[in-house]
């Protein structure tokens, strides 16, 4: 354990870190549009710097815990950082496309592994009785990041500085987080003692099985929904690929004797077992929320992205402002089982409060304390699940339960992006056809309100004709209008009830023995 000016380096130095890797999952979103423009790309082909960038995420962080015994986690790690840092650099610099999806997934390898491992370090960094706070403060980038990288990203588009920089912004903090990794981190005891396995001995078959499997999954839940899901023959092809991928995965893991993700810890964990699925839960709703939200308020309200950012940020801020409250609250003894469910149901309750602030003319305060009770429904939610999860378990064990973990709630922000935006794109169209009854010609409503736009144009020096076509353009903005906010509404309720029918899983919660604690020195 670390103490005085050191331990508070450290803290600084992987909390940064992780708030880097999560605010690069969602900062590049807002720059999308000018990236098109820059790099002569089509939103299809452009997608790709998101897709890359999750891939490599999802398939490094459920090896960290490898990783880190074979080349020591301080090398690891510091290797990790480097990495990262080069290719941001990489990616600003980038002039084609490829080139930027190549450098985009370079960067996710060193990403993934930054957030899985900060974890570790921190929960190193403080001694046992401490162990909730460390906890806390490694939520604080978790719930944080994904959530502030709009508003970063929002700042520099809008500004005269251009796409490059959402990524330069990410050196400098680098090059201070390889120093500082230099200067005070340490491996522990059983890290350095560690006998690295030689290469025939490595689960050579568990990561093809898993990269094949993973990545072909995260590919289609990137990739779905742009490319009409499985009406498209690559689809369909990489869902195969996941299927065979996955299955062989788990039945090798679950029978190799060294296997580079160790599945059977889930058998030892009833906790582990509902904290994974928790945990995809949370990631469904963190980065399903921070996904629809700034599409409804640019497109719907015509918000720019600086301004959408701007309202996400006090709701990141109460996030970060609920980590060491829950940590304090845990370090007293209130049990997880207990604190769960009062977290679902505040998150329940945003949902219920944003489904009802969507309307045509909302603005910025409209959203201001619905967010705000986002926040704080999940610090409620990501610690207990955190702690829950990892109770118990010692050594290795614990470290592949957090890589589990952490793997899991990635993937669930991938299905509830991939749900999400398949649901917001079909939905629009079904509520278009059930609201277009309503504008018809033999209704006298619509008929006087055709003849007023159509006056309207004709006073602006439209011809006849004109004003009549333009008139039934209006009234079709006037319909697609109401049709995406029923349909936003729907998410954001769908969302909600989602949620609220998790909350019996909790019920198969394990209460912790007493003196019962985390050994995370394993941890990744």
């Amino acid at each position: 354990m670390e103490t005085g000016f050191r331990k508070w380096i450290i803290v600084v130095t992987v909390v940064f870190c992780c708030l880097l890797e999560l605010i690069d999952t969602s900062i590049v979103n807002v720059a999308l549009t000018q990236m098109m423009g820059n790099l002569s790309a089509t939103q299809q082909e452009v997608s790709w710097v998101i897709a890359s960038y999750a891939i490599a995420n999802v398939i490094v962080i459920p090896m960290t815990g490898f990783l880190a015994e074979q080349f020591g986690r301080r090398n690891y790690y510091l290797a990790s950082v480097i990495l990262f840092t080069l290719a941001s650099m990489a990616c600003g610099q980038s002039t084609t496309l490829p080139e930027l999806v190549i450098f985009r997934f370079i960067q996710g390898v060193g990403g993934g592994a930054l957030m899985a491992t900060s974890q570790a370090i921190l929960i190193d960094t403080f001694p046992p009785k401490q162990l909730p706070l460390g906890q806390a403060l490694f939520g604080m980038g978790v719930i944080i990041g994904p959530t502030i990288g709009p508003t970063l990203g929002g700042v520099i588009v809008d500004s005269t500085l251009g796409w490059p920089w959402i990524f330069y912004v990410n050196v400098p903090v680098g090059i201070l987080a390889s120093i500082f990794t230099i200067l005070f981190i340490r491996d522990p005891e059983r890290i350095k003692n560690a006998i690295p396995r030689p290469l025939r001995d490595i689960d050579w078959a568990g990561v093809g099985l898993l990269i094949l499997g993973v990545g072909s999954l995260q590919y289609v839940l990137e990739q779905g929904e742009t490319n009409d899901w499985f009406d498209d023959n690559v689809i369909k092809l990489f869902s195969v690929l996941a299927a065979v991928g996955l299955i062989g995965f788990i039945w090798r893991e679950l029978t190799a004797k060294a296997p580079i993700v160790d599945l059977r810890v889930l058998a030892k964990s009833r906790n582990l077992a509902v904290g994974a699925f928790l945990s995809f839960v949370l990631g469904f709703g963190l980065f399903a929320s921070v996904f629809v939200f700034p599409i409804f308020t640019q497109r719907i309200l015509g918000f720019s992205a600086e301004q959408t950012g701007w309202i996400l940020l006090p709701g990141a801020l109460a996030s970060g402002f609920m980590m060491p409250i829950v940590g304090r609250m845990l370090m007293a003894g209130i049990p997880q089982k207990a604190m769960l469910p009062v977290g679902f149901a505040i998150f329940f309750g945003f949902t219920f409060w944003m489904g009802s602030r969507i309307s045509p003319t909302a603005g910025e305060h409209d959203f201001f304390w619905p967010l705000i009770v986002r926040g704080v429904g999940l610090g409620l939610i990501f610690m207990p699940i955190t702690t829950m999860s990892l109770a118990g378990l010692q050594g290795r064990d614990a470290g592949q339960a957090a890589g589990l973990t952490g793997m899991i709630r990635q993937l669930g922000g991938s299905f509830g992006v991939a749900i999400v935006g398949t649901y917001l794109e079909r939905s629009i169209q079904n509520n278009r056809v059930a609201l277009l009854p309503n504008l018809s010609l033999y209704n006298p409503e619509t008929v006087q309100r055709l003849q007023g736009f159509t006056q309207s144009f004709m006073a602006k020096g439209y011809t006849m004709a004109q004003a009549q076509q333009q008139a039934y353009a209006a009234m079709e903005g006037m319909l697609m209008k109401q049709v995406s906010l029923i349909t936003y509404t729907q998410i954001f309720y769908a969302l909600g009830f989602f949620f609220i029918s998790c909350v019996p899983l909790i019920a198969l919660v394990k209460r912790a023995k007493t003196g019962e604690k985390i050994d995370l020195n394993a941890a990744h």
